[in-house]
């Protein structure tokens, strides 16, 4: 019985550090990808001379 515990301990640790590998990743992936979209977002460009309308109300 001693070595079964053993086995499923060890399985549970597989699949704990999977899980952090995994999540560690996923966290690069999307600091990286923010940083890709924020760099490909356009400014909006008003070209001079054009006055736009304000609401005061």
């Amino acid at each position: 019985m001693q070595e079964t515990q053993k086995v499923v301990e060890r399985a549970l640790a597989a699949v704990q550090q999977s899980r952090a590998l995994r999540e560690k990743q996923q966290a690069r992936r999307k600091a990286v990808f923010g940083r890709i979209e924020a760099a490909s977002v356009k400014i909006t460009h008003i070209p001079k001379g054009i006055q736009l309308p304000l609401n005061l109300q």
